[in-house]
C-alpha cells in the first residue's frame, strides 16, 4: 500500500474482486473465515491452521494494544527468519494498526541501526540468535518495545524445549545478550490471550509495510513510501 491516494490501482486477474475489501486486514479475515481448519503455515514439522493464525495474531494484537503505547501508524520492525512467529507477528501488528518494517535477519549492526532509525521503528520482534546485535545499536534507535523469540517458540512441548536448548547450548547459535526490558514473544501471546483485541479501522490508502531494498551497494533504501 502507498501513503499517496493518487497511486494508480493495479489491475489484473490476480487482483479481481479486491474492491470488496477495505484493507489488508479485511483480506486476512476473509481468508481465516473461508479456510478455518486448513493449514496456513508449516515449519520444522509444526503446522498452524488458519484458525490458529487468527487466534495467535489476535493475541499479539491485543498485547500490543494494551501493554504498549503503540498506536495505528506506528512502526514495528520484525527481524525473523522463516519461522512460524513471522506470520503471527506480521498479522498481529497489522491487526493492531501498526506498520510492519521487514528487517533482514542477516543485517549487520550498522544496517540494523540505519533501518530502524530511517523507518522510525518504535518496537521490534527479533530472534534471540541476533539479539546481541540489537543490544549494541538499541540506544541509537527510537525502539522502546523489544520482543525476543527463540527458534521453536511456537512448537509444542517437549519438542520446543529440546529444539531451543540444542540451538542455544549445543550449536551455540545464540550469543549472550542483555536486553533487560525485553519481553518474551510467548509471554506476550499468553498475556494477550487474556486481553481483548479491538479491531482497528484501516483502508487501502493506509500504509501497511515498509520494505527495504537489498541492493549491492550502499545502505538498504526504503521502497515506495515517504519518510514517516
Amino acid at each position: 500500500m502507498s501513503e499517496h491516494a493518487s497511486t494508480p490501482i493495479l489491475r489484473g486477474p490476480a487482483l479481481e474482486g479486491l474492491e470488496q475489501y477495505s484493507s489488508i486486514t479485511d483480506v486476512f479475515q476473509s481468508a481465516v473465515s473461508r479456510f478455518t481448519s486448513k493449514p496456513a503455515f508449516t515449519c520444522m514439522g509444526k503446522t498452524l491452521s488458519f484458525s490458529d493464525l487468527d487466534r495467535l495474531s489476535a493475541d499479539f494484537a491485543a498485547w500490543l494494544q494494551h501493554e504498549t503505547d503503540l498506536g495505528p501508524g506506528d512502526r514495528i520492525a520484525i527481524q525473523l527468519p522463516n519461522v512460524l512467529q513471522f506470520p503471527v507477528a506480521v498479522f498481529g501488528a497489522l491487526r493492531a494498526g501498526l506498520v510492519v518494517v521487514n528487517t533482514n535477519p542477516l543485517y549487520t549492526e550498522r544496517e540494523m541501526a540505519h533501518q530502524f532509525k530511517d523507518s522510525n521503528a518504535k518496537a521490534i520482534v527479533i530472534l534471540a540468535n541476533m539479539a546481541d546485535k540489537l543490544e549494541k545499536v538499541l540506544d541509537k534507535t527510537d525502539i522502546k518495545h523489544v520482543l525476543v523469540t527463540q527458534l521453536a517458540d511456537l512448537h509444542d512441548a517437549p519438542k520446543r524445549w529440546l529444539m531451543n536448548a540444542v540451538v542455544k547450548h549445543v550449536k551455540k547459535m545464540v550469543p549472550a545478550y542483555s536486553l533487560p526490558s525485553a519481553v518474551g514473544f510467548r509471554d506476550a501471546l499468553k498475556k494477550g490471550a487474556s486481553l481483548k483485541h479491538t479491531p482497528v479501522e484501516r483502508n487501502m490508502d493506509d500504509l501497511a509495510a515498509l520494505q527495504y531494498t537489498g541492493g549491492t551497494t550502499g545502505m538498504p533504501k526504503r521502497v515506495g513510501a515517504d519518510p514517516p
